[in-house]
Protein backbone atom coordinates (compact mmCIF):
# COMPACT_ATOMS: atom_id res chain seq x y z
CA UNK A 1 0.00 0.00 0.00
CA UNK A 2 0.85 3.33 -0.28
CA UNK A 3 2.24 5.95 2.71
CA UNK A 4 -1.06 8.16 2.26
CA UNK A 5 -3.27 4.94 2.73
CA UNK A 6 -0.97 3.55 5.57
CA UNK A 7 -1.59 6.85 7.13
CA UNK A 8 -5.38 6.93 6.62
CA UNK A 9 -5.82 3.67 7.24
CA UNK A 10 -4.31 4.54 10.87
CA UNK A 11 -5.95 7.76 11.52
CA UNK A 12 -9.44 6.51 10.39
CA UNK A 13 -10.03 2.80 10.23
CA UNK A 14 -7.49 1.74 13.56
CA UNK A 15 -7.46 4.75 15.73
CA UNK A 16 -6.96 2.86 18.63
CA UNK A 17 -4.38 0.43 17.21
CA UNK A 18 -1.20 -0.03 16.81
CA UNK A 19 -0.36 -0.98 12.79
CA UNK A 20 2.98 -2.67 12.86
CA UNK A 21 4.98 -2.90 9.62
CA UNK A 22 5.89 -6.53 8.72
CA UNK A 23 8.17 -7.83 6.09
CA UNK A 24 7.32 -11.22 4.25
CA UNK A 25 4.85 -12.54 6.30
CA UNK A 26 2.21 -13.28 3.25
CA UNK A 27 5.20 -14.78 1.07
CA UNK A 28 6.27 -16.44 3.99
CA UNK A 29 2.92 -18.14 4.29
CA UNK A 30 2.56 -18.58 0.32
CA UNK A 31 5.65 -20.74 0.49
CA UNK A 32 3.66 -23.68 1.54
CA UNK A 33 1.00 -25.00 -1.12
CA UNK A 34 -1.97 -26.69 0.30
CA UNK A 35 -3.35 -30.13 -1.90
CA UNK A 36 -6.24 -27.41 -3.41
CA UNK A 37 -3.15 -25.41 -4.58
CA UNK A 38 -1.02 -28.06 -5.59
CA UNK A 39 -3.85 -29.97 -7.74
CA UNK A 40 -4.58 -26.37 -9.52
CA UNK A 41 -0.91 -26.11 -10.15
CA UNK A 42 -1.06 -30.09 -11.32
CA UNK A 43 -3.70 -29.45 -13.72
CA UNK A 44 -1.98 -26.39 -15.13
CA UNK A 45 0.98 -28.29 -15.59
CA UNK A 46 -0.98 -30.77 -17.71
CA UNK A 47 -2.45 -27.98 -20.04
CA UNK A 48 1.13 -27.00 -20.61
CA UNK A 49 2.33 -31.00 -21.53
CA UNK A 50 -0.58 -31.29 -23.88
CA UNK A 51 -0.17 -28.29 -25.82
CA UNK A 52 3.41 -28.55 -26.30
CA UNK A 53 2.53 -32.03 -27.19
CA UNK A 54 0.11 -30.46 -29.92
CA UNK A 55 2.18 -28.17 -31.34
CA UNK A 56 6.07 -29.58 -30.82
CA UNK A 57 5.60 -30.78 -34.93
CA UNK A 58 5.28 -27.25 -35.84
CA UNK A 59 8.79 -26.53 -35.18
CA UNK A 60 9.60 -28.43 -38.40
CA UNK A 61 7.83 -26.39 -40.79
CA UNK A 62 9.85 -23.51 -40.76
CA UNK A 63 7.11 -21.27 -38.54
CA UNK A 64 8.07 -17.84 -36.70
CA UNK A 65 9.07 -17.88 -32.93
CA UNK A 66 5.66 -15.86 -32.48
CA UNK A 67 3.74 -17.74 -34.36
CA UNK A 68 4.85 -21.17 -32.13
CA UNK A 69 4.26 -18.79 -28.80
CA UNK A 70 0.86 -17.73 -30.30
CA UNK A 71 -0.11 -21.97 -30.44
CA UNK A 72 0.87 -22.50 -27.55
CA UNK A 73 -1.14 -20.44 -25.52
CA UNK A 74 -4.01 -21.14 -27.86
CA UNK A 75 -3.95 -24.71 -26.93
CA UNK A 76 -3.91 -23.67 -23.32
CA UNK A 77 -7.09 -21.86 -23.34
CA UNK A 78 -8.46 -24.34 -25.19
CA UNK A 79 -7.58 -27.04 -22.59
CA UNK A 80 -9.58 -25.01 -20.25
CA UNK A 81 -6.26 -22.49 -18.69
CA UNK A 82 -7.42 -19.13 -18.27
CA UNK A 83 -4.12 -17.97 -20.04
CA UNK A 84 -0.24 -17.79 -19.91
CA UNK A 85 1.54 -18.22 -16.75
CA UNK A 86 3.71 -15.19 -18.46
CA UNK A 87 5.09 -14.08 -21.69
CA UNK A 88 6.12 -17.29 -23.50
CA UNK A 89 9.49 -17.36 -24.82
CA UNK A 90 10.46 -19.05 -27.44
CA UNK A 91 13.83 -18.32 -28.68
CA UNK A 92 15.43 -20.39 -31.71
CA UNK A 93 18.86 -19.99 -33.25
CA UNK A 94 21.28 -17.24 -31.65
CA UNK A 95 18.12 -16.34 -30.06
CA UNK A 96 18.68 -19.01 -28.10
CA UNK A 97 21.78 -17.64 -26.25
CA UNK A 98 19.52 -15.34 -24.75
CA UNK A 99 17.53 -16.95 -21.35
CA UNK A 100 14.72 -13.70 -21.62
CA UNK A 101 14.39 -13.70 -24.99
CA UNK A 102 10.82 -12.94 -26.36
CA UNK A 103 9.26 -14.76 -29.50
CA UNK A 104 10.46 -12.75 -31.96
CA UNK A 105 9.75 -12.57 -36.55
CA UNK A 106 12.36 -14.86 -37.22
CA UNK A 107 12.11 -18.13 -38.72
CA UNK A 108 13.10 -21.62 -37.92
CA UNK A 109 14.92 -23.38 -39.75
CA UNK A 110 17.35 -26.82 -39.73
CA UNK A 111 20.04 -26.74 -37.51
CA UNK A 112 18.24 -24.36 -34.81
CA UNK A 113 17.86 -25.07 -30.90
CA UNK A 114 14.55 -24.22 -30.08
CA UNK A 115 14.38 -22.81 -26.51
CA UNK A 116 10.39 -23.02 -25.70
CA UNK A 117 9.90 -21.57 -21.91
CA UNK A 118 5.94 -21.27 -20.92
CA UNK A 119 3.37 -22.00 -18.85
CA UNK A 120 0.09 -22.33 -17.87
CA UNK A 121 -2.56 -20.06 -15.34
CA UNK A 122 -5.44 -21.91 -13.54
CA UNK A 123 -7.36 -20.49 -11.23
CA UNK A 124 -4.49 -17.81 -9.95
CA UNK A 125 -1.89 -20.87 -10.35
CA UNK A 126 1.13 -21.40 -12.46
CA UNK A 127 2.84 -23.81 -14.10
CA UNK A 128 6.48 -23.01 -15.46
CA UNK A 129 8.09 -25.52 -17.91
CA UNK A 130 11.53 -24.99 -20.20
CA UNK A 131 12.14 -27.60 -23.14
CA UNK A 132 14.81 -27.61 -26.09
CA UNK A 133 14.44 -29.10 -28.88
CA UNK A 134 17.29 -29.12 -31.88
CA UNK A 135 15.36 -29.18 -35.35
CA UNK A 136 17.68 -31.22 -37.82
CA UNK A 137 21.06 -32.74 -37.30
CA UNK A 138 22.99 -30.35 -34.07
CA UNK A 139 26.67 -29.62 -34.13
CA UNK A 140 28.90 -31.63 -31.85
CA UNK A 141 28.82 -28.61 -29.48
CA UNK A 142 25.20 -28.29 -29.52
CA UNK A 143 24.34 -31.91 -28.68
CA UNK A 144 27.16 -31.79 -26.14
CA UNK A 145 25.49 -28.66 -24.61
CA UNK A 146 22.30 -30.64 -24.39
CA UNK A 147 23.13 -33.67 -22.70
CA UNK A 148 25.58 -31.71 -19.99
CA UNK A 149 22.23 -29.61 -19.22
CA UNK A 150 20.32 -32.68 -18.99
CA UNK A 151 22.18 -33.92 -16.90
CA UNK A 152 23.12 -31.02 -14.16
CA UNK A 153 18.83 -30.93 -14.74
CA UNK A 154 18.35 -34.31 -13.01
CA UNK A 155 21.35 -33.64 -10.63
CA UNK A 156 19.27 -30.53 -9.31
CA UNK A 157 15.77 -32.53 -9.42
CA UNK A 158 17.41 -35.52 -7.24
CA UNK A 159 18.95 -32.86 -5.23
CA UNK A 160 15.61 -31.28 -4.13
CA UNK A 161 13.95 -32.47 -1.01
CA UNK A 162 12.59 -30.93 2.49
CA UNK A 163 15.66 -30.25 4.36
CA UNK A 164 17.65 -29.40 1.39
CA UNK A 165 19.35 -25.81 1.87
CA UNK A 166 18.49 -24.04 -2.13
CA UNK A 167 22.59 -23.35 -2.14
CA UNK A 168 22.90 -27.32 -2.48
CA UNK A 169 20.32 -27.67 -5.40
CA UNK A 170 21.69 -25.06 -7.33
CA UNK A 171 25.00 -26.61 -6.83
CA UNK A 172 24.44 -29.65 -8.15
CA UNK A 173 23.24 -28.39 -11.23
CA UNK A 174 25.88 -25.93 -11.49
CA UNK A 175 28.62 -28.60 -10.59
CA UNK A 176 27.59 -30.46 -13.57
CA UNK A 177 28.14 -27.60 -15.83
CA UNK A 178 31.23 -26.90 -14.17
CA UNK A 179 32.95 -29.89 -14.72
CA UNK A 180 31.66 -29.57 -18.83
CA UNK A 181 33.85 -26.06 -18.51
CA UNK A 182 30.65 -23.88 -19.25
CA UNK A 183 29.78 -22.29 -15.38
CA UNK A 184 30.67 -18.74 -17.23
CA UNK A 185 27.92 -19.60 -19.51
CA UNK A 186 25.07 -20.86 -16.89
CA UNK A 187 23.80 -16.75 -16.94
CA UNK A 188 20.93 -17.26 -13.76
CA UNK A 189 20.17 -19.19 -10.60
CA UNK A 190 18.66 -22.64 -10.65
CA UNK A 191 15.18 -21.82 -10.00
CA UNK A 192 12.45 -20.13 -7.73
CA UNK A 193 9.19 -20.33 -5.99
CA UNK A 194 6.03 -20.49 -7.91
CA UNK A 195 2.60 -20.28 -7.09
CA UNK A 196 0.28 -17.30 -7.63
CA UNK A 197 3.43 -15.47 -9.28
CA UNK A 198 5.43 -17.12 -11.71
CA UNK A 199 8.45 -15.84 -9.24
CA UNK A 200 7.76 -16.82 -5.39
CA UNK A 201 9.94 -16.92 -2.57
CA UNK A 202 12.11 -19.57 -1.96
CA UNK A 203 14.44 -18.13 -4.67
CA UNK A 204 16.87 -21.72 -5.44
CA UNK A 205 20.39 -19.75 -5.98
CA UNK A 206 24.09 -20.68 -4.70
CA UNK A 207 23.53 -16.74 -2.96
CA UNK A 208 20.17 -17.74 -0.95
CA UNK A 209 19.88 -19.04 2.48
CA UNK A 210 16.99 -21.06 2.70
CA UNK A 211 15.56 -24.15 3.52
CA UNK A 212 13.03 -25.98 1.53
CA UNK A 213 10.00 -27.91 3.18
CA UNK A 214 7.18 -30.40 2.39
CA UNK A 215 5.01 -28.33 0.74
CA UNK A 216 7.27 -25.98 -1.60
CA UNK A 217 7.03 -25.51 -5.27
CA UNK A 218 10.22 -24.54 -6.89
CA UNK A 219 11.56 -24.97 -10.07
CA UNK A 220 14.72 -26.30 -11.31
CA UNK A 221 15.79 -24.52 -14.77
CA UNK A 222 19.95 -24.81 -15.55
CA UNK A 223 20.98 -23.78 -18.64
CA UNK A 224 24.12 -23.37 -21.25
CA UNK A 225 24.34 -20.41 -23.19
CA UNK A 226 27.03 -19.93 -25.97
CA UNK A 227 26.46 -16.68 -28.65
CA UNK A 228 28.12 -18.87 -31.51
CA UNK A 229 26.00 -21.96 -30.42
CA UNK A 230 23.01 -20.88 -29.32
CA UNK A 231 21.31 -21.86 -25.82
CA UNK A 232 20.16 -24.74 -24.36
CA UNK A 233 17.62 -24.67 -21.05
CA UNK A 234 15.45 -27.59 -19.51
CA UNK A 235 13.02 -26.72 -16.37
CA UNK A 236 10.79 -28.74 -14.45
CA UNK A 237 8.21 -27.15 -11.64
CA UNK A 238 8.38 -30.34 -8.70
CA UNK A 239 6.71 -30.24 -5.94
CA UNK A 240 8.96 -30.71 -2.53
CA UNK A 241 8.25 -33.64 -0.57
CA UNK A 242 9.31 -35.96 2.82
CA UNK A 243 11.90 -38.07 0.47
CA UNK A 244 12.46 -36.23 -2.59
CA UNK A 245 10.48 -34.65 -5.14
CA UNK A 246 7.39 -34.67 -7.72
CA UNK A 247 7.44 -33.29 -10.51
CA UNK A 248 4.40 -31.63 -12.07
CA UNK A 249 5.91 -30.95 -15.86
CA UNK A 250 5.87 -34.60 -17.47
CA UNK A 251 6.84 -33.07 -21.39
CA UNK A 252 9.39 -35.32 -22.58
CA UNK A 253 13.04 -34.15 -22.63
CA UNK A 254 13.78 -35.55 -26.03
CA UNK A 255 16.36 -32.94 -27.98
CA UNK A 256 15.45 -33.99 -31.60
CA UNK A 257 12.27 -32.91 -33.46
Amino acid sequence: MTWAQQRRFAGHWFPEVELVPTDGLVETLRQTKDEGEIARMTAAAAMADAALAAVRHRLGESPTEAEIALELEWQMRRLGADGPSFQTIVASGPNAAMPHHRAGGRRITEGDPVVIDFGAQLEGYRSDMTRTVVVGEPTETLARMYDVVLAAQQAGVEAVRAGAEVATVDEACRSVIREAGWEEAFLHSTGHGIGLDVHEAPRVSASADATLADGHVVTVEPGVYLPEHGGVRIEDTVVVTSDGCRTLTRAPKDRDL
